[in-house]
């Protein structure tokens, strides 16, 4: 059985997200979903928080799971048993920002991190902007699962506009 981690801070977890948890599981027997804390973030959302919603989101993908990621990436890997490391890119940048964690990935555990290209009809979804429209009342439902709308606007206590969905 090969397994493969999907890693992120899913600070929240996103449509982009899940289209690309979706087509690793069509590469791999198993993806694990590893919600990590990002030291150069500051996160809207506790770790438990995240990985109960990135769970209920995921529920009804046969062969995915979720585990909240403790130290090194590079480690949990190893401890998970997987072949590779799955990322989502939606443009330039990202490969930028992607291509020396996957590098060092392999210098400490072996293992390749498999890219992704993100939907293009979904490319313009970013955890950072899902944030910035829910603190300014803005309708996110259509960018998030079930759940996660309210969750973000509850932590940045929030509600929707005037018209808006209240998720």
């Amino acid at each position: 059985m090969t397994t493969a981690v999907c890693p992120g801070s899913f600070d929240p977890i996103t449509l982009g997200h899940l289209d690309v948890v979706r087509r690793a599981r069509s590469m791999f027997d198993e993806v694990v979903v590893g919600v990590a804390s990002n030291s150069s973030k500051s996160a809207l959302l506790g770790v438990e928080d995240r990985v109960r919603l990135a769970r209920a989101a995921v529920a009804d993908l046969p062969g995915v799971r979720v585990e909240p990621v403790v130290g090194l990436l590079a480690d949990f890997v190893r401890a998970q048993g997987a072949v590779a490391v799955v990322k989502g890119l939606r443009g330039g940048a990202d490969f930028d920002a992607e291509l020396p964690m996957a590098l060092m990935n392999r210098h400490l555990s072996g293992v390749e991190t498999v890219f992704v290209v993100g939907d293009p009809a979904l490319a313009h979804i970013a955890s950072s902007l899902v944030k910035d429209v829910a603190r300014f009342g803005g309708a996110v439902e259509d960018l998030v699962p079930p759940a996660v709308a309210h969750a973000v606007r509850e932590a940045l206590g929030v509600r929707p506009a005037p018209g808006g969905s209240t998720g």
